[in-house]
Order: C-alpha cells, then structure tokens, then sequence
C-alpha cells in the first residue's frame, strides 16, 4: 500500500480545505470500500481526510415532511429508523439486502452512494479497464460479463454499480447535498452519476472536492407501500445480479401513482421512468405490470452472457408489482 497522509476533519468546511484540489486526496468514512481499493492497488491516494467524525450522522423530518439523512449516518441506523422503516419501507429493505451486519455498523450513506463497481477488470490492476485507466480497453465486453449491464452501457465500459441503496433512492426521488470551498450545493440522485458514454471514469457530476453532507427524501405517500427485492447468486449477501425498488398506488383497480427503479443492469441506478408512464392511469393487472416491464426493457442491449437478465428482470418487476397490488386490495 502507498504511503499517505492522514487528516481528521472536525467540521465539514474544514474536511474540503484539508482535501483541497488535490487529485490524489479521498475522503475517508467508514472505509468499506475505499480501504479495499487500497489494498489492491486501484485507489492510491496520498492523502485521507476522515469525515467519520463530523456531525452528520442524524436523520430529521423536514418542515415539508420528508426527511434529511446525514452523510455519515451508519447504514444500519438508517434501515432501523422508524420514520425510514414506516414511511420509505423499500429504503430499509434496500440497506438490509446489501450488507452484513458488521459492515452496515461501518458503511456510510454517503460512502454508499460512491462505491465502485465490483467489476473484477476494474479491481484487478493487471487487466486493462477504462474505468480505471483511460484509453486503456473494456475487456469485459468479449470476456466475463455475465453480471454486466444490459441499459445504459457503451463500447467503452458495462460495469453495474453495485449499491443497494442507491437504487431505492433513485425511484424516492432523492437529493443529494454537498458543500465545495465555493458554497453548498445539491444535485438530484438522478443526475449525479453520470452516463458512461466515453468518459466511464468519470462516475459522478460532483464538483471536484466535494464533500456528500447529507440525502434529502421528499414526501412520497406511494412510498408506504413498497418493496426492494434483490436477485443474487447465494442466499448469503453478495451483490446483486438484479434488483428492482417499487412502489404502488392502486385506486378503483386503476395504477393512480408507481414508483420504479432497477439496480445490477446499469453503471447507476436505473430509473424505470418508461415503465412508470405506462403504469400510471392502467388497469392494475398482471397484464399492466408485463407490459410496463416489456417498456423498459425493450432498451435493453445485452451481451452474449447476460442476455438472461433481461427475462429476470421482466419476470422480477412483473412479481413485485403483483405482489404490492395484493398488499393493497387486503
């Protein structure tokens, strides 16, 4: 591991100073991801500035009714808080789904929302990756993909984003706030991560030096009744092979308000806005949730081995919405 400087931040302010504009500086929380990339070799930073520390680990109501969740607020406090668990089910299921208990104590909502893909070109610091080297080839195109994207990819990378989380606060509608030396900042989660395009290493719209202060959740009546329901290859935690975050308003037998959002098939949460459209005003039917399923997808560009996906997450859609439409009619 290189050698590196250590900072601890005692306020948010002081954390961007410390990190200035140096290119080689990260931000360190609870390390669950950015220590592992040190230890391979992919993260190299000459200098950590620890936010751990800093007064953003609370979760209050907003006077709107929604709810503000701090940076550093531990994954496993946000999936136990009962304004989260009563209101914004999906997001509590989501956290669950995505971790061990030990490393929901240690991970961060904002160290969540900026992990790295596990693709294992990425991680592996022999292979080429654009991700990780630009310019340098995307080998998981004519190599293992079978957990790759199938939306949103391009010739230049077909990494997923790995977070659980991320993907129900994409159909919530989050917003994520953010301080730099020149003021306060906020981006909705849907335009943070940028698309893949030729850039691939680029992931976020984050000025440089930003600092995640905190996720802001609007009120989301839908959200009371929703689901996360994540797809994996052992029962044990792993990522994700695919995963959909739903929520469903049924009045009159008619959809009146749906949320959607697919994680593993993209390089970001995928927000199945398509889908949406066509649920919204339908007959609240088997046949509806196939059809709003059949939308989305139909953007869908495989690769050879991972072509399954696009069956799995028709069938996975198709079985939540069914399934919160039973919940509703009880």
């Amino acid at each position: 591991m290189r050698e590196f400087d250590y900072h601890r931040a005692s306020d948010a302010s002081g954390a961007v100073a410390l990190l200035g504009d140096d290119p080689d500086a990260r931000y360190l929380a609870g390390g669950t991801n950015l220590v592992d990339l040190m230890k391979s070799g992919v993260e190299r930073p000459g200098r950590l500035v620890d936010v751990r520390e800093l007064p953003l680990d609370r979760i209050e109501s907003d006077p709107d009714g929604g709810l503000r969740i701090g940076a550093t607020v531990t994954n496993s406090d946000l999936a136990a808080h009962p304004d989260v668990r009563n209101r914004y089910p999906m997001l509590t299921q989501a956290v669950l789904a995505g971790a061990s208990g030990q490393l929901r104590n240690m991970a961060t909502v904002g160290g969540n929302l900026l992990q790295r893909t596990r693709c294992a070109y990425f991680t592996d610091t022999t292979k080429p990756c654009n991700k990780r080297a630009p310019g340098s080839g995307c080998p998981a195109r004519s190599g293992e993909h079978h957990n790759h994207a199938i939306l949103g990819a391009s010739e230049t990378c077909v990494a997923v984003h790995p977070s659980d989380m991320a993907v129900a606060l994409a159909a919530l509608d989050a917003v994520v706030h953010y301080e730099t030396a020149d003021g306060y900042g906020e981006l909705p989660l849907d335009q943070l991560y940028l698309p893949v395009a030729d850039t691939p290493h680029r992931e976020t719209a984050l000025p440089t030096g930003a600092l995640i202060t905190g996720v802001s959740l609007p009120p989301v009546p839908v959200a009371a009744r929703s689901r996360y329901r994540k797809v994996r290859e052992r029962a044990s935690y792993a990522f994700a092979i695919g995963s959909v975050a739903a929520a469903l308003d049924i009045r009159d037998g008619v959809v009146h308000d749906a949320r959607l959002a697919f994680g593993a098939v993209a390089s970001r949460p995928w927000r199945a806005r398509t889908a949406e459209r066509t649920l919204i005003g339908a007959p609240a039917t088997a046949g509806t949730y196939a059809a709003a399923a059949a939308a989305e997808l139909a953007a869908a560009r495989p690769l050879p081995h991972n072509g399954y996906k696009v069956t799995l997450m028709h069938n996975l859609t198709v079985a939540v919405l069914s399934e919160l439409a039973e919940e509703a009619a009880l």
